[in-house]
């Protein structure tokens, strides 16, 4: 697989390298924003550099990582982990909005890094070979309430007005929405959204459960079941 790290410090970005390289992994490395935007542009010959992953260091020198998030995200599918000093759940909601795929807090263990890297690439894989759908029939729409989502066209809207959502923002509130009022135990959706069992995606759960309870404005439509899990309840119509 093909990587690009986005990196101001070059010995960091050495020493993660090497890891990464230790690993398999053939790594590009950007030093800027600048350079991280030219690294996804499509060359002179029309053809886009293929990525299976991009690492986004957020203190960058020109530009913030935020928007240079932004900005990749509008230009192409590649899964974006942010890796940042910022650990605190504010700027971790703000870079999903943003579209980041995961969101890795420094210092962080090579380890934790190389099981993050694989989860989205299994993740991408998982959505492309079935269309971007939860194992859900064709022309299946969900309402709940002022809430409509719509599987097959992976959108969602709050009273007729359309709220924009991440990957795995849609595909956590279409399988809660699914079966309304039914506990889904924490490991059970991190298998189900997340197709994994890895113990450090628990912390990306919440961050995500928040997201759609700001986006969606509904904060108690995603109820937590303490020490369980989490279930939807449906609004009165």
């Amino acid at each position: 697989m093909r990587l690009l790290l986005v990196e101001d410090d070059d010995h960091v970005a050495a020493a993660l390298s090497a890891i990464l390289a230790k690993h398999g992994f053939t790594v590009n490395h950007a030093r800027n924003g600048e350079e991280a935007l030219q690294a996804v542009l499509p060359t002179a010959q029309g053809e886009r550099p293929s990525y299976g992953v991009i690492l986004l260091d957020l203190g960058l020198p020109d530009q913030d990582g935020y928007q240079v998030c932004g900005r990749i995200r509008k230009l192409t599918t590649t899964p974006v982990i942010m890796v940042t000093a910022r650990g605190d759940v504010r700027s971790r909601i703000h870079g999903l909005n943003l579209g980041a795929d995961d969101y890795v807090v420094k210092p962080y263990d090579p380890g934790e890094l190389l099981a993050r890297i694989h989860a989205v690439s299994r993740r991408r894989a998982g959505t492309e070979e079935t269309g971007g759908t939860q194992g859900t029939a064709d022309g299946t729409v969900l309402r709940l309430g002022a809430v409509t989502i719509e599987l097959p066209t992976r959108r969602v809207s709050v009273d007729g007005e359309s709220v924009p959502l991440t990957r795995k923002e849609f595909d956590l509130l279409a399988l809660l929405a699914q079966r309304p009022g039914v506990v889904f135990r924490r490991e059970q959706i991190i298998s189900e959204v997340w197709h994994t069992s890895w113990e450090g995606t628990g912390r990306t759960l919440e961050v995500h459960v928040a997201s759609l309870r700001s986006k969606l404005r509904m904060p108690a439509l995603i109820e937590t079941v303490r020490g369980v899990g989490y279930r939807l309840v449906a609004p009165a119509a």
